[in-house]
């Protein structure tokens, strides 16, 4: 019987692929027999990263890339597939925040930094829209392909603080759901397009935020994880299940969808 979650040979494009969750997505797609094309903006990391695939028997390639410069991408599509020949997943995995667009306790909204927070935005939303318009070019070539966007827990609801970040990932959300529909009624039903909406893991990005200088958590950390059924913040690893069923034929008619993995933060209620 065929293996519906087999992803031998298929070819992964990932951007953001050097931050924590991105490195462990890399990783994890290597080791099932994807070969991975990593796109991230710090060579030094991405070189390592794909090092440390190849020790372990994978495939993989590095490509600089500023996820907001079409010209590079389009350059990174075409290296991609002189070594490859083709892609079959997309994985929108560049984000991030600034301080001047979060609002901390003691500010209001009149403290927001515009400057910021178009940066913010431009970064999560336009850093997902530019790749997608390159590398899903290269998908309808083959009439096939999956996107995956990584939303988050912020677009599910107005959280405390990150007001850029999370407009940013809301319109990600929509874009995913608007894309879905403009592939499968414009190209066909070998396109799908699904979102992932991590909940809190503790990364580089949210880092000071969440921990003291110690290692102990913040007042804020402390009231996430009251509001986590499970009590904990996520592990890398536990992305990977999902990113797995998306990325594979399993999920071969899911599209449109977002999946939320937050250990039941949003539905919390009291």
């Amino acid at each position: 019987m065929q293996n519906l979650f087999d992803l031998h040979d298929k070819v992964v494009v990932i951007t953001g692929g050097t931050g924590v969750l991105g490195s462990k997505m890399s990783e994890y797609l290597a080791e099932q027999g994807a070969k991975i094309a990593i796109l991230a903006r710090n060579i030094a990391n991405g070189e390592a990263l794909v090092s440390s695939i190849h020790k372990q028997g994978g495939t993989a390639i590095f490509l600089q890339a500023d996820v907001l410069n079409q010209a590079q991408l389009e350059t990174n599509a075409r290296k991609i597939i002189d070594t490859f020949g083709h892609i079959d997943v997309l994985i929108n995995g560049a984000g991030g925040n600034m301080p001047g667009a979060t609002i901390s306790p003691d500010k209001t909204i009149f403290d927001l930094n515009i400057d910021d927070f178009r940066k913010v935005v431009d970064l999560n939303l336009m850093g997902t829209v530019i790749p997608t318009m390159v590398f899903a070019k290269e998908m309808v070539k083959q009439q096939q392909g999956s996107i995956i966007n990584i939303s988050s827990e912020s677009a599910l609801r107005p959280l405390t603080r990150v007001v850029g970040y999370g407009a940013a990932k809301a319109a990600v959300t929509n874009f995913t759901k608007y894309l879905s529909i403009e592939l499968a009624t414009k190209f066909g039903q070998g396109f799908r397009v699904n979102a992932m909406a991590p909940g809190f893991f503790l990364t580089e990005q949210n880092r000071t935020l969440l921990t003291n200088p110690d290692g102990s958590y913040t007042d804020r950390a402390k009231t996430i994880i009251a509001h986590t059924p499970f009590g904990r913040f996520g592990e890398a690893e536990e992305l990977l299940g999902t990113l797995h069923w998306l990325a594979s034929d399993a999920s071969k008619f899911v599209t449109g969808t977002l999946t939320i993995i937050d250990g039941g933060f949003d539905a919390f209620a009291i």
